[in-house]
């Protein structure tokens, strides 16, 4: 790790892996949490001593006392719902006014940007992406446009007024004259976003600002990943990706922090594999296992609550995932998943054209030639749920995440071994890498 006190936690799949509960349980390290990119199409789960915390925008840290929250400028927000995400935290008795901030350069999300993403989303003849249809691509697509809204905008209620009624104009036609949708009402827009505008405002920030200055007074952050590597938008399994910057790099340009600021970046991923919408997957399981881990792993959307596709863990992926984002350490979660299978099959190179490659393809259509090789590894056939040292996992589960380790390229440093905050194995090397990076002391099970 190097010397700078911050780490990237960062989704090492096609998202959903549980980085909510690994942010939250590293958070008690750190000073500052800070959120770099998407939207409220990212549900974080956290349980806490059997309570459930669903957050979607707000980063993880919120729910630790002395840490800060920062919404960066890569977010795209939605001031309703960011608005009804903290009266939710107010309600479970959780504080918010001083410790949580949005920056003033994030993108602001409007109705007609939902508009337009359900209505071309469900367009004859469109590919199928499988979005949330929350105005996320919309939104980005404007920013890169240079004719979003942003929160400092959003501010200027004369400015507000005034992209309202210019957007609504444009979209209205655009909406109409290509998929036939009702107009939206600018006026109604208005009252009801300048509002929101004046409810916003005390938590509104120069955060690139804040983030920097915290690091040069000794601060240490985390720096909060949205989706996983394969959905980012650059590097991902294009068109079924998300509109960000998903990876390790975003993190640097969605809050302002310089790359020479990034001390570590962590993986987390499933100890299987699991995607939700549309797109390539060369290990889904297509009989009746992926029902039982879908089963056992509550394998539904945290926002949306769809469904997620199952298979089995991709040593390619996993491997391509560690290049591009820099991974050093890795997490595993929902080990406790497999428990019950007698034998667990890991994908650990691809077939193409009859040839052995790990080389993941460039187009979506490339998966289709794709025929994963499996290597089948003994389960162990008893519960690891809630352990929390490593040496009291079954030999056979030991093997299983010694194998991962050793085959993709990154150390394993902690496990989670069930939902809560506590069933998390913390392996002793990682605690002390986290010691040297942040100056505090962690507690290990080795």
């Amino acid at each position: 790790m190097s010397t700078a006190k911050t780490a990237v936690i960062v989704g090492a799949q096609w998202g959903d892996e549980g980085k909510g509960k690994i942010v939250d349980v590293l958070s008690q390290n750190f000073s500052v949490v800070a959120r770099y990119a998407g939207g409220h199409n990212a549900g974080h789960t956290v349980i806490i001593n059997g309570k459930k915390f669903v957050l979607q925008l707000i980063p993880c840290g919120v729910l630790r006392k002395n840490c800060c929250s920062v919404i960066g400028n890569g977010v795209v927000l939605d001031p309703i719902a960011f608005l009804k995400e903290v009266n939710g935290l107010r309600e479970n008795g959780i504080s918010v006014d001083g410790t949580l901030f949005v920056s003033n350069r994030a993108q602001v999300i409007l109705p007609y940007h939902r508009m337009i993403e359900l209505a071309s989303e469900n367009a004859p003849g469109r590919v199928k992406i499988g979005t949330t249809s929350r105005g996320i691509g919309p939104a980005y697509e404007d920013k890169m446009g240079r004719r979003g809204l942003r929160i400092v905008d959003l501010l200027d209620l004369k400015l507000l007024r005034t992209h309202i009624e210019n957007a609504c104009r444009e979209k209205n036609m655009i909406a109409h004259a290509l998929f036939n949708s009702e107009p939206l009402d600018p006026d109604r827009m208005y009252e009801e976003y300048s509002a929101a505008s004046q409810k916003i405002a005390p938590f509104v920030r120069d955060t690139a600002v804040m983030l920097n200055r915290a690091l040069k007074d000794g601060g240490s952050i985390v720096f909060e990943g949205a989706q996983g590597t394969m959905l980012d938008i650059d590097h991902g399994t294009y068109p079924f990706v998300t509109s960000s910057s998903a990876t390790s790099g975003g993190a640097v340009t969605g809050t302002g922090v310089a790359p020479t600021a990034i001390g570590s970046v962590i993986g987390v991923t499933k100890a299987y594999c699991t995607r939700v919408g549309g797109g390539p997957f060369p290990s889904e399981i297509q009989d009746s296992v992926a029902d039982q881990l879908r089963a056992r792993g509550n394998e539904y959307g945290a926002v949306t609550g769809r469904p997620r596709r199952c298979g089995w863990l991709d040593l390619p992926l996993l491997r391509y995932a560690v290049m591009i984002n820099g991974i050093s350490w890795l997490v595993v979660t929902k080990l406790d998943v497999l428990d019950q299978l007698e034998a667990i099959p890991v994908c650990v190179s691809y077939k193409i054209n009859g040839k052995l490659t790990d080389e993941v393809p460039s187009q979506a259509s490339g998966y289709d030639e794709i025929e994963s090789v499996y290597r089948r590894l003994p389960g162990w056939r008893t519960s690891t749920e809630g352990i929390t040292d490593f040496k009291k996992l079954p030999p056979a589960a030991r093997d299983y995440l010694n194998f991962l380790e050793a085959e993709s390229g990154a150390r394993i440093g902690m496990v989670s071994t069930g939902p809560d905050r506590q069933q998390t194995i913390m392996v002793d090397d990682f605690a002390v890498a986290l010691n040297t990076l942040t100056g505090k002391k962690q507690k290990a099970q080795a």
